[in-house]
């Protein structure tokens, strides 16, 4: 892994990744196998970090935890000589037709300039709160829940509570409903934001409103979820989905006039290219459905593009060895 130091050189990287995920491992994965020099900066605020076992992501039967996953990677792309360099990407800009980022190393206050060629941003989310009891444990264990889509099936049958959003406020009790016949969705302020559509909908899958607005969330002596509702009422659940939204964390693509849509959330082409040259992104911070096995996707394709937009990597000629004495060449 390249030092401060060293970043502080002339060097010109190939690509330039924001975010080490599994989105921007698996592209940093696939463009050291193209020999490309990369140079990879993490945070560490990685979702995935969060996730106490993903049973979606295919070839792991048994589920992989979300820090195995990102260890594994990790290791890998250290097998074709690349590596993480802790820390973060303040600004981005671009100067004489190269990528500029301004890399503030992990621990240190000094600001290092990192130059590229092309850019790719696997920033992630972030995502809306809501005051719940020891987040961090309550996700952990399991408690609460932030994708319906990756466990759903993991869930089947249990007492299961979801929060109105603002984006599709029934939408994901409904899908829900799928795995479990006791769903209740609790709107999240007042006035209601259910249509009366909305509730006739609910009605006919068996899924029971709490209009009294959601104020807060607390855990029993087994980490189970207790909502609590304006009306003094508290609810117990056994799995709670906040579903309140999340915000890309786009700012360094936007500054350079990316264009972005709903939820900062960054438009891309059919190769991962925002509409900036040579600025590519993936995984959550794009526009589309936010999954690991996505990202790792979607890093392939825009490791690819990269590549073969890149002048080529030309293999150096070997060296011709001498024939040793008494031998013929």
């Amino acid at each position: 892994m390249p030092t401060s130091s060293e970043l502080a050189t002339a060097h010109v990287y190939d690509t330039l990744i924001v975010g080490g995920g599994p989105g921007g491992l698996t592209a940093a994965i696939y463009l050291r196998r193209f020999t490309r020099n990369v140079a990879l900066v993490d945070k560490g605020n990685s979702r995935l970090r969060l996730i106490p076992v993903s049973h979606n992501y295919p070839g792991f039967p048994e589920g992989v935890p979300g820090h195995i996953l990102l260890g594994n990677l990790a290791s890998q792309l250290q097998r074709y000589g690349g590596g993480v360099m802790p820390g973060e990407i303040v600004d981005l800009r671009i100067e004489d037709g190269l990528f500029v980022g301004d890399y503030q190393p992990e621990g240190i206050d000094d600001i290092v300039q990192v130059r590229a060629h092309t850019v790719l941003l696997a920033t992630g989310v972030a995502d809306a709160g809501l005051p719940i009891e020891n987040w961090r444990e309550a996700v952990a264990f399991g408690s609460v829940r932030l994708c319906p889509v990756c466990d759903g099936f993991d869930v089947i049958d249990k007492r299961i509570a979801v929060a109105t959003s603002d984006v599709n406020p029934v939408g994901h009790a409904l899908f829900m409903r799928t795995f479990s016949a006791d769903v209740t969705l609790f709107e999240r302020g007042a006035p209601s934001m259910l249509s009366a559509d909305d509730r006739r909908r609910l009605d006919a899958a068996g899924v029971r409103i709490v209009d009294s607005p959601l104020l807060s969330v607390t855990l029993d002596a087994s980490m189970k979820p207790v909502l609590h509702t304006d009306d003094g009422q508290d609810h117990e659940a056994d799995v709670f989905y906040p579903m309140l939204g999340e915000n890309a964390r786009s700012g360094l693509a936007a500054k350079l006039g990316a264009r972005t849509a709903q939820c900062d959330e960054i438009v891309v082409d059919d190769h991962q290219q925002t509409t900036v040259p040579g600025l590519y992104a993936i995984g959550d911070v794009v526009v589309g459905l936010n999954q690991i096995a996505v990202a790792a996707g979607q890093a392939a394709r825009a490791a690819v593009r990269i590549h073969n937009q890149l002048p080529p990597a030309l293999r150096p000629a070997r060296p011709h060895l001498e024939a040793a004495p008494g031998t013929s060449a």
